[in-house]
């Protein structure tokens, strides 16, 4: 079974693209945004540990008796670049990311059980989560920085400043694209979302086309045998972190170059 990454910046329309390849193209998909949302839920021990590390310093987390947790509120106080910023948006990926990981193991699974050809791992933050280790391709959505700025605002109703910030707080689109090439090769996607809803989807599937056609034949009997899946996945896996960790060495390489110059 094929692990598809997919991502995308913040309201680069990564999540529309999820949905119409689950709707349209039949894949099962595992979302980590809904998924992050329902480990965080009242009642969970993600939510728990969320309300004791934030509520004291964060007014309006949660109401006077409770319930679900004000994700605005907590947005303001983890995004940013501030060095307070980033050590409470550390603490918070602490809490919610091993809680996630654990969910989106226990559906990619449950999609090989059932036959699926492939399975969408819908993860936002794919590269910076370093999840992209598992995939065996990956799909990067793609949009200029200011039609991205414009989306966030209406979506969010945010001002440009915030909206500013919260992209500032990942990864640039440029920056997953450059490594999605470096560790997939030819199986790194890129689409690019600047026009029409159907131009869009005619991109998305051509993509499916090509994607499709490469899993054919003696993929499916690998696949379908649980002690060939475990070693092929070994080795995609161990071929992955390799790729990274040499893009992480020529960006040091490169950054240190740069500081050297001035």
């Amino acid at each position: 079974m094929l692990i598809l990454g997919l991502t995308g910046s913040i309201a680069t329309g990564k999540s529309t693209v999820s949905r119409y390849l689950s709707s349209t193209h039949g894949l099962p998909t595992v979302d980590a945004d809904l998924i992050a949302r329902q480990v965080v839920e009242p009642g969970t021990a993600g939510y728990a540990r969320i309300v004791e590390h934030f509520s004291a310093t964060t007014p309006g987390l949660v109401g006077v008796r409770g319930g679900p947790l004000n994700r605005a509120v907590l947005g303001r106080r983890v995004f940013g670049g501030s060095a307070e910023r980033v050590r409470d948006r550390k603490a918070l990926n602490g809490i919610v990311h091993p809680l996630v990981k654990r969910e989106m193991v226990r559906q990619v699974l449950r999609a090989w059980w059932r036959g699926a050809w492939a399975v969408v791992l819908d993860v936002p933050l794919l590269f910076e989560a370093g999840m992209e280790t598992v995939c065996g391709g990956v799909v990067v959505v793609s949009v200029g920085e200011e039609r991205q700025l414009q989306r966030l605002m209406r979506r969010d109703g945010s001002s440009a400043e915030e909206a500013a910030s919260r992209v500032r707080s990942q990864w640039s689109v440029d920056e997953k694209i450059a490594l999605a090439r470096c560790v997939f090769g030819e199986k790194a996607w890129v689409v690019r979302n600047e026009g029409t809803l159907e131009e869009l989807e005619h991109q998305v599937d051509q993509l499916m086309d090509v994607i499709r056609s490469r899993r054919v034949g003696w993929w499916r009997w690998v696949w379908g045998n649980p002690l060939a899946a475990v070693i092929l996945g070994v080795l995609i896996m161990a071929a992955n972190w390799w790729r990274r960790r040499e893009w992480e060495e020529k960006k040091r390489e490169g950054s240190m170059e740069g500081k050297s110059k001035l």
